[in-house]
C-alpha cells in the first residue's frame, strides 16, 4: 500500500532513490499519462493513444504494451527507448498539498526508496543533491503539462476528432491479440477542417500535439515487431 508523505531533508535525511528500471520497480506498466506539450517527445518512441477517465473526459497516453501489465520497452533493468515519460520518471515522487500549497511528496512503500543504495536526495549538510533538483524540475512540469490538458481535450471534442478504434493482431506465432478500449484522432474529419478552424488550434497550441499524435500511431507496428521478438525468445 502506498505511504505517501512531505518530504523534508529532516526526516528523510538518509532515504536514497533507486533510479534503476525493471519490472521489480514497478515499472510493469501497459500506458503511462502523457499531456499536449510532451506528446513532441513521446512521439518519438511510443504510440499516442486516448483513454476515458471516470468523470467522462479523456487523458493522452504512452503506450508500451497490448496488455495490462506488459512493458515491451523493459529489458531487465534497462528501458529501451531514449525518451522516459515524465509521468513514469518522476516515481517514486509526486505532488501533494500542505495547506494551499504545492508541496513534493514521496511514496515510502515505493521498491525504489531505501537507504543503503541508490540516489541520495540530501547532501550531507542539508542541501538537495542535483538528483532531487532533477524530479522536482520533473513534477512542476507533469504538473503545469497536466493543468492544460482539459483545455485540449475540449478542443478536440469540439472538433468530433476522438474516435474508438480496435486493432486486431496475429503474431508471426499465429496467436491472436486486440488492442481495444481506446481512442485515437480521426484523421479524415481532421483533414476536413476548414482554415478558420486549424488557425484556431494552431492559435490555441493544439494543433502541432494533434499531429504528434497522428504520427506516433506509426510504432504499433514497432509494438507488435517487439512482441514477436519477445515470443520469439521465449517459445
Amino acid at each position: 500500500m502506498a505511504q505517501h508523505v512531505p518530504l523534508n531533508n529532516i526526516d528523510h535525511a538518509r532515504l536514497r532513490v533507486i533510479a534503476a528500471r525493471g519490472a521489480a520497480y514497478g515499472d510493469a506498466v501497459m500506458y503511462a499519462v502523457t499531456f499536449p506539450a510532451e506528446l513532441r517527445n513521446v512521439q518519438a518512441c511510443y504510440p499516442i493513444v486516448f483513454q476515458k477517465t471516470a468523470d467522462g473526459g479523456f487523458q493522452p497516453l504512452a503506450l508500451f504494451g497490448f496488455t495490462p501489465g506488459q512493458n515491451l520497452f523493459l529489458d531487465g533493468e534497462r528501458w529501451d527507448a531514449p525518451y522516459i515519460p515524465l509521468a513514469i520518471e518522476r516515481q517514486p515522487f509526486l505532488i501533494g498539498r500542505e495547506g494551499e500549497e504545492l508541496a513534493m511528496h514521496v511514496d515510502l512503500e515505493s521498491p525504489r526508496i531505501g537507504t543503503d543504495c541508490g540516489e541520495a536526495l540530501f547532501l550531507p549538510h542539508g542541501g538537495t543533491s542535483a538528483f532531487l533538483e532533477r524530479m522536482n524540475s520533473v513534477l512542476r512540469a507533469l504538473h503545469e503539462g497536466l493543468q492544460a490538458t482539459p483545455a485540449f481535450i475540449d478542443a478536440l471534442l469540439a472538433h468530433d476528432l476522438l474516435e474508438s478504434f480496435v486493432l486486431d493482431i496475429q503474431l508471426d506465432d499465429g496467436s491472436e491479440h486486440r488492442l481495444a478500449g481506446f481512442y485515437t484522432i480521426n484523421e479524415e474529419r481532421l483533414r476536413a477542417l476548414d482554415g478558420a478552424a486549424l488557425e484556431r488550434l494552431h492559435r490555441q497550441g493544439h494543433l502541432e500535439p494533434v499531429y504528434m499524435a497522428v504520427a506516433s500511431l506509426a510504432h504499433l507496428r514497432d509494438l507488435i515487431d517487439r512482441v514477436n521478438r519477445r515470443h520469439g525468445r521465449d517459445a
